[in-house]
This record gives structure tokens, C-alpha cells and sequence, in this order.
């Protein structure tokens, strides 16, 4: 009776073991999801085409939306969001229109979407309805429906975060043209990256100024013991390339760093020098892990 007891035991540990796998993997929104969106009597076109760049950390859930009825005609919105990993419910709120480019008889509709995580042999889906009312008034747009799945790459390009601050600084910036030394390329295996810069050596007052994809994320930040920060949520199939601009060269010529990149259970550290006529980059490419198949 006793081994019997055993082998009981064993066989429902492994079936919790198969079914919090199975949850692991239906956690992951993060990435790409491109499909279609319906919408009722009364808006411009009965069927748009949708991408959701999906940023998923510790469950919160952020991005951008492109609703478009081809990549010249489209609408780009930022959202916020939750997910139940339980009922595998995601809900999407837009906040505010970025861009639009349609034709001058539409009106953008900021959408709230209620979908549904599943997945089969063909992929992984969301699937559900949205409701919204029109851009800058409190009139309801005609509903729809929404089928989206799990997209290898984008449409549109993808954003990197900034802050309203970097953006307005962006506008202004003029940074005299340099050569760039590739130093390094990393290939993860998460979406979320946390790279920190510390002086590499003597602290001797080395500014930099940090850009990845061209975007501003640092800026003018001095080089000490205590980490200059950026999280960067990355999509797979785009190569992220973080520039190092030497500000000055500080007291002991050139100006050089060390980077600490923490990606899942990886941590790499990579030694970056710049200097007047060269920056230092270092690459980074998000491959996603191959989904655990269970027998």
C-alpha cells in the first residue's frame, strides 16, 4: 500500500509539474501579436488589420497598437494593462493617440480590449472583443471583435522607451558624428534586459551620453560607483544597438565604462571605451526560448 502511495504521489506531482509549465508558458505575452479587428456599422473600414507590441514584466503589461488597413494608412496608440494568469483574461486600455495617418474622414477610436490567452499546434493566440469611444470625445465608436497571434516579427518599427524629458531633449540634440567599434554582440533569452554603466576604473568625472536605436536614454550622466540604469524590453527579430558617446574623457583619457547586463539567470559584463572620434557599441538580440514540450 505504501509504494502504491508513492507512486500516487509521484503521479500528481507530475501532473502539477505539467500544468504549472503549461501556466509558465501562457505567461509570457511579451512580443508581437498581429491579426485582425472588427468593427460594426458606423466606423471607416468593417476590418483592420492589428499589431500589439506587448511589453510583459512581473505582470505588468505596457506597449504600443498600430491598427491599420495597410502600413500607410494606421493609427499607433500606447496602452496599459493586466493579465489573470488564471482566467488567462487580458485587458488592454489605450491612454492617448501617438500618430495618425488615415484618411481625413476617420476619427481614431481609443479602444479598451478584453481578450483571451489560448494556445494549439498552430500558435498562441488573443482572442475577444473592444469597446472605445472617439479620440478627444465621449462618443462610443461601433465595437468589434479581435483575433491576434504570436508574430515572429513586426510591421512597424518598435519603440524605445523614453521619458517626456529625453524626448524634448532628443528634439535638440546635435551630436558631432564619431565612428562606432561594435565591442560586443549579446543573444538572450528574456525580453527584459537591465543594463547598468559604472566608471570602469578611477572615478575621474567621465560623462557619457547613452543611445540605443538612436533614442536618447541617458543623457550628460556622470560615470561613479553607483550604476547609471536603463531597462530595456526587447522584441524578438529586432537587433537593439546601445551607443556610448563620450561626453568628455574626464581626468585619465578616454573615457571608459563598465557595463553589467542582467538578462534572466544571465549575467554579463562587457568593457566599454570612447573617446573623442569613436564611440563604443555593444548589440543586443532577444531569441526566445523554445517552449517545454511535455509527452
Amino acid at each position: 500500500m505504501r509504494s502504491l502511495s508513492i507512486r500516487k504521489a509521484c503521479a500528481c506531482l507530475a501532473i502539477l509539474f505539467c500544468l504549472s509549465s503549461t501556466l509558465l508558458v501562457a505567461q509570457d505575452l511579451g512580443g508581437i501579436w498581429k491579426g485582425v479587428l472588427t468593427q460594426g456599422p458606423g466606423g471607416c473600414y468593417a476590418e483592420y488589420f492589428l499589431e500589439l507590441q506587448i511589453n510583459f514584466s512581473s505582470g505588468q503589461v505596457s506597449g504600443r497598437t498600430y491598427d491599420y488597413y495597410d502600413t500607410s494608412r494606421y493609427v499607433k496608440m500606447n496602452f496599459s494593462g493586466r493579465y489573470n494568469p488564471q482566467t488567462r483574461r487580458l485587458v488592454l486600455v489605450e491612454n492617448r493617440v501617438l500618430q495618425a495617418n488615415i484618411p481625413i474622414d476617420c476619427i481614431p477610436c481609443v479602444k479598451t480590449y478584453e481578450l483571451t490567452y489560448s494556445k494549439d499546434g498552430k500558435g498562441e493566440w488573443l482572442r475577444g472583443d473592444w469597446k472605445g469611444h472617439i479620440s478627444d470625445r465621449s462618443s462610443a465608436c461601433p465595437p468589434g471583435k479581435i483575433t491576434l497571434k504570436k508574430a515572429a516579427s513586426s510591421d512597424f518599427p518598435t519603440d524605445i522607451e523614453q521619458s517626456d524629458t529625453l524626448v524634448a531633449l532628443q528634439r535638440q540634440l546635435h551630436l558631432q558624428p564619431r565612428t562606432k567599434e561594435v565591442v560586443k554582440i549579446l543573444t538572450v533569452d528574456t525580453s527584459q534586459i537591465r543594463i547598468s554603466l559604472y566608471d570602469n576604473a578611477e572615478i575621474d568625472n567621465d560623462s557619457i551620453t547613452v543611445l540605443i536605436n538612436g533614442k536618447l536614454v541617458l543623457y550628460r550622466q556622470m560615470l561613479t560607483d553607483k550604476p547609471l540604469t536603463y531597462r530595456l524590453s526587447a522584441f524578438p527579430g529586432i537587433e537593439y544597438e546601445l551607443v556610448m558617446y563620450a561626453d568628455n574623457l574626464g581626468s585619465i583619457p578616454p573615457n571608459t565604462a563598465l557595463m553589467v547586463v542582467e538578462a534572466g539567470a544571465k549575467k554579463m559584463e562587457v568593457f566599454l571605451s570612447s573617446s573623442e572620434s569613436q564611440s563604443a557599441a555593444v548589440k543586443f538580440i532577444y531569441k526566445p526560448r523554445e517552449p517545454v514540450r511535455t509527452p
